[in-house]
């Protein structure tokens, strides 16, 4: 049981998680991230916090009234104060308080009987500050509970809301500020100002922009929750140090994906220094980044490495183009570009076809004698020399020829605006109409980029606002943006197919998980009776515990045979010379018997005996394992087995619940996969037979429940059609309660 307030009944965790989703609910968060009117309790003229707060509200120009509450001042910054909360003459939507740590439970307590129902809390010193400040944040959030009251932060710098101007906000922002259909969430405060000033530069506009600080009572995947149902937002970019609610997170990513609302995130962390630095600042459990990459991919959510390209893929996916097909048409002014993009295609995965020999024809009745009609196209700088005709300049009727070929799925079109205003405006302004009209009366899509991450004038913006023109920043993070809005639609359909099919081919539930009797690692002879009682195929073998044993089932397995000391203190066995190969007669056989045998019993307690199983040859080599990541919970990893899966480290990952469908495209994953299809001579393997095996492998790590910690096969012999495991590791822990993870398909 936990303590609450002084007075109060204790909550235990589930009431207390129950509690706080019901004061982070989308209808309550409405509330908070679009008042009318806001208190700024503890503002000081002294005070540099209230001074960018209160410049913050002014540049966002909020509706409604603004009120200092300063017991010793009659007005702060020019505005009528109030000496308290209890004072305000009727509530306000909003109090942003200012105060110091040990005071913001005592304006809690003053907001709850004045009737405000939303708090941003900028002050510090709670869960991110060590186990004090956590058992003051726990308590912060038991007092919210109790009060009911809506709290973002503590530890942050408040939001803003461009659509409802509101802007109660501790950093210098841009005004006036710029709505749009991006929802931002960040979990770093000092970063909102970089946000803000590349959005601003490249005129990306915002739904909202939310520092989440230490999410005691809204978490970031509430206030995704709250975007999903926000008719204004289109694409939601997220800051992420630490995911801490996995399971509410990959379903609301999934609820996204099928809404076609798109998820895109910059997930810090990857580097150990990252993690480290990442943990200190949240005081959360920070999961393995190739964990998150899998579950991300998933689940449709698109992963970037930078800010600036999540914030110009949230973007571009916030146009809402059907990037579906990967076929691109490039139209540009410059033959190095055409080069650059070329190969930036190919990093993505886009292609560039060949044009149908009638878009030729007519590109080369367009193009001066000089240039070449080809994709990508280079229009060469004659479109300088040739006016436009009604609208229409040379670059514009190729464009045209573009959208009609029957091999384009799509135009990645280049785009020049000019930083002033021209000597005749109306030139221009005629072209980027006809351009606008062009590109939405087309069937298919055209993106259009600038060649260089530039900065937008002023004079830019409004122009290519007045035409409804987007224009990406750049060939580097234009075609990353292409890159991930083609796979997000990929993935988007892929999820569908599923929905439309939901009997699927996810393993049935088994029966509820029974905690083992033991801890720690197997032996290999309990190990086996495990992965076999879950059908997983395995090599013969036969416990034998006297050198005459061992050569009578050699004997009967055929030679060669291999030789492994049993125990379930030495898991790698090979390491302390517990293992015989290639034995090929009864005399080598019962040698072998004993010095394994004894190798085991100079290093172990526990030997059990000798596992004798026949040799494999030929073949390949694969590894499979489940181990449980602190965030997401168990997972499978699949990949070239024996010494290559640390060598080659070519594994690829999935969270568990794994269908043998999705093994399967877990191995089309491997860089190795093309010895699956049995090149130089070799035999292709059945991977079907390999899926199925590997999915009675995930059933038997299942079976064990929150004691897991691994059951790993490394390795498994694939020749055709037969799949045995050669090597099974079972390793538990005391049974303890590990993430849960959604069980619907995705």
């Amino acid at each position: 049981m936990a303590s609450t307030a002084a007075g109060a009944a204790p909550i235990d965790v589930a009431g207390r998680e129950a509690a706080r989703r019901r004061l982070a609910r989308p209808e309550r968060l409405r509330g908070l991230f679009a008042p009318r009117s806001v208190a700024l309790v503890g503002a000081t003229e002294s005070s540099g916090w209230s001074r960018l707060v209160v410049a913050s509200l002014r540049a966002g120009g909020l509706p409604g009234r603004v009120v200092p509450v300063n017991p010793r001042h009659a007005s702060v910054f020019g505005l009528p104060a109030a000496p308290s909360l209890r004072a305000l003459e009727e509530p306000v939507d909003l109090a942003f308080c200012q105060v110091a740590t040990e005071r913001v439970e005592s304006v809690m307590e003053e907001a709850a009987e004045a009737g405000v129902r939303n708090l941003v809390v900028l002050a510090a010193g709670y869960g991110e500050s060590g186990e004090d400040g956590r058992r003051r944040e726990q308590a912060l959030v038991d007092r919210a509970i109790e009060l009911d009251l809506t709290l973002l932060g503590p530890n942050t710098l408040g939001y803003i809301n461009p659509h409802a101007r509101a802007a109660p906000f501790g950093l210098p922002i841009t005004s006036p500020l710029r709505p749009g259909g991006v929802g931002v969430v960040l979990q770093s405060g000092a970063l909102s100002s970089a946000v803000l000033d590349f959005s601003s530069r490249h005129g990306i506009g915002l739904s909202l922009l939310s520092s989440m600080g230490n999410e005691a009572v809204v978490t970031a995947t509430d206030v995704v929750a709250h975007l999903l149902e926000d008719d204004r937002t289109h694409a939601i970019a997220m800051f992420l140090e630490t995911i801490r609610d996995p399971a509410g997170f990959v379903d609301l990513a999934r609820r996204a994906l099928r809404a076609g609302k798109p998820v895109v995130v910059l997930k810090v962390g990857r580097s150990d220094a990252g993690r480290a630095s990442a943990l200190a600042h949240t005081g959360a459990v920070a999961g393995d980044d190739a964990v998150v990459d899998s579950v991300f991919r998933r689940a449709g959510v698109v992963r970037v490495r930078s800010l600036e390209e999540l914030l110009v893929t949230a973007d571009l996916l916030a146009q809402g183009l059907p990037l579906a097909e990967p076929r691109m048409g490039v139209v540009s002014a410059s033959g190095g570009a055409c080069d650059i993009i070329a190969d930036r295609a190919h990093d993505e995965g886009v292609e560039v076809p060949e044009l149908a020999p009638g878009t030729c024809e007519r590109l080369t009745e367009l193009l001066p004698p000089f240039a070449a009609a080809r994709n990508p196209l280079d229009v060469t700088g004659f479109i300088l020399a040739r006016p436009p005709s009604g609208g229409r300049g040379l670059a514009d009727l190729c464009l045209e020829a573009m959208l009609d070929d029957p091999s384009i799925d799509f135009v990645f079109n280049s785009l020049s605006v000019p930083s002033a205003e021209p000597a005749d405006p109306g030139a221009l302004h005629a072209r980027l109409a006809a351009l606008a009209e062009t590109a939405g009366s087309a069937a298919k899509p055209v993106v259009h980029y600038s060649t260089t991450c530039t900065d937008l004038s002023p004079y830019t913006r409004e122009v290519l606002d007045r035409h409804g023109l987007r224009v990406l920043p750049g060939i580097e993070l234009g075609m990353a943006a292409v890159g991930h809005a083609l796979r997000w639609g990929r993935a988007r359909q892929h999820l569908l197919r599923q929905d439309h099919d939901p009997a699927g081919d996810l393993p049935a539930a088994g029966p509820a998980p029974r905690p083992p009797a033991r801890t720690g690692p197997w032996s290999e002879a309990a190990s086996r009776d495990l992965a076999a009682s879950h059908g997983v195929p395995l090599v013969p073998a036969t416990l034998v515990r006297t050198r005459e044993e061992a050569r009578a089932a050699a004997d009967a397995l055929g030679y060669p045979v291999a030789l492994k000391v049993c125990s379930a203190s030495i898991p790698h066995k090979s390491d302390i010379g517990g293992v015989a190969l290639m034995v090929t007669g009864p005399r080598e056989a019962a040698d072998a018997f004993d010095r394994v045998h004894a190798a085991g019993r100079a290093h172990a307690d526990d030997v059990e005996g000798v596992l004798v199983t026949p040799m494999r040859r030929g073949g390949i080599e694969l590894f499979a394992g489940v181990t449980v990541d602190p965030v997401f919970g168990p997972v499978l990893a699949v990949g070239l087995g024996g010494v290559f899966v640390e060598v080659l480290e070519d594994v690829s990952l999935r969270p568990l619940p794994v269908s043998p469908g999705e093994v399967e495209e877990m191995l089309g994953e491997l860089r190795g996969a093309a010895l699956l299809r049995g090149i130089r001579g070799g035999v292709p393997a059945d991977v079907g037979a390999v899926a199925r095996a590997v999915s009675a492998l995930t059933r038997a790590a299942s079976s064990l429940g929150s004691a897991l910690h691994t059951l790993e096969i490394n390795p498994w012999w694939v020749h055709g059609s037969q799949v045995e495991a050669l090597d099974v590791l079972v390793v538990t822990g005391p049974s303890e309660r590990t993430p849960d993870m959604p069980g619907d398909r995705a």
